[in-house]
């Protein structure tokens, strides 16, 4: 029993941020939450279960979502994603085969970075005009404008205080918090409509979507799969840190990708966003000392029945659009910044021209928005800047390049 107990708990601390992915991208928050049940047990079934981790909706995949879903429709996007899915897979076999040292050479940081950095800022427009109370692409004012920045700044000004001041379980929920202040207002305002919540069942069939296969689609999401591998990493040496022991040899860092990639590939299969580790989840099991990896399967469960419940999915989808616009621009900064980050935490020199040119035309192709395409085929955005990237880093020679600083002393000579 106290394993379920905190197997809740788990949820809740990973609820806001679960939930915000399907919101944000148009997805079902109900089917979201049973992509995450399964996905979580799907992993623990290939880890063994030996990690204390839950899985839920990446955010790395926000921005991505968002512009699949508006070319291609759900459908699509969900095949694009399942094959997203199946690059960790494939990705784990050769980790299995060749070691984990190969990622670090076909994905070095002044490739990763620049990426990271695109799909923060990729749809930057969007976070601002929803924060403005507009539609994504601005065409039209869905709540009053004066009201909406006011919303939006609380939503964003409580996620950040959360973020810097809390303590404890509560400096986990800053999404949340951000979310229900927002709220609060919202009701304040009169711009909350309970339409939904009334005509819903307490009890429905989650809103399922079968993925469709669209080359488009699949090629446009492939490279997006790039930064959470390589985060996958990174949560799971925090959680081996926090637990004290090595997940990276037993179970082995192949079967957690690999786990990763089927949780978000039956994810995906559904019509939910795809699964990543989450780092919340981390931290509450640093605070809480819940090593026992049941727990996450309890967690699981949790998300799988709630995910039948007809009232809760509508009451989420009655969060006004500036709610969401405050917390998106908190969220895709911070992505943004860990791009930013990954170059100067690994002291990437863009003295250097090789450097400069490969994180330069990332960026540019990225933001920009530049594409090339024949026929019906098209690569562009972040599919577009990945494949530059890692094209760059491979045909680039290693030692051109290099700037010659002057020093002050040689200038004065």
């Amino acid at each position: 029993m106290k394993n379920a107990v905190l197997g809740v708990q788990m949820l809740f601390v990973a609820f806001g941020a679960l939930v915000l992915v399907p919101l944000l991208t148009g997805l079902d928050p109900n089917v979201a939450l049973f992509g995450a049940g399964i996905g979580t047990l799907l992993f623990q079934l290939t880890t063994r279960r030996s990690v204390p981790i839950f899985l839920a909706s990446s955010f790395a995949f926000i921005a991505p979502i968002m512009y699949g879903v508006q070319t291609w429709g759900i459908p699509a996007t969900m095949g694009g994603l399942m094959v997203a899915g199946l690059v960790y897979v494939i990705l784990g076999g050769f980790i299995r085969i060749k070691g984990a040292g190969f990622i670090h050479k076909l994905l070095p940081p002044v490739v990763i970075g620049p990426i990271i950095m695109v799909i923060g800022l990729g749809l930057a427009p969007v976070a601002v005009n929803m924060a403005l109370g507009k539609s994504g692409d601005g065409s039209l004012q869905l709540v009053d404008g004066d009201i909406a920045i006011w919303i939006a700044l609380a939503s964003l000004l409580t996620t950040v205080l959360i973020s810097v001041f809390a303590k404890g379980m509560l400096k986990l929920l800053p999404v949340f918090g951000g979310i229900v202040v927002g709220y609060v207002l919202s009701l304040f305002c009169g711009i909350v409509s309970f339409d939904a919540i009334h005509n819903a069942d307490w009890f429905a069939v989650p809103n399922f979507t079968a993925p469709e296969f669209n080359i488009n689609a699949i090629l446009f999401m492939l490279p997006v799969a790039i930064a959470p591998a390589v985060e996958h990493v990174g949560d799971i040496l925090s959680i081996s840190n926090v637990t004290g022991k090595n997940y990276l040899k037993k179970p082995g860092l192949h079967r957690t990708i690999a786990g990763d990639g089927i949780a978000t590939m039956a994810a995906a299969m559904v019509g939910a966003p795809p699964n990543t580790t989450y780092s919340e989840v981390t931290g509450a099991v640093m605070l809480t000392k819940a090593f026992n990896p049941v727990i996450m399967t309890w967690a699981a469960i949790a998300a799988i029945v709630l995910a039948w419940m007809g009232k809760l999915g509508a009451a989420l989808q009655t969060i006004p659009l500036p709610v969401m616009g405050g917390i998106m621009i908190l969220l895709f900064g911070s992505i943004a910044a860990v791009g930013l980050n990954t170059l100067i935490k690994n002291q990437v020199d863009l003295h250097k021209s090789r450097n400069l040119i490969i994180v330069g035309v990332t960026l540019v192709f990225g933001i920009g928005g530049m594409a090339f395409g024949i026929g019906e085929f098209s690569l562009q955005g972040i599919s577009l800047c990945g494949i530059v990237a890692i094209t760059l880093n491979l045909i680039l020679p290693k030692d051109i390049g290099d700037s010659q600083i002057v020093d002050k002393a040689q200038m004065e000579d």
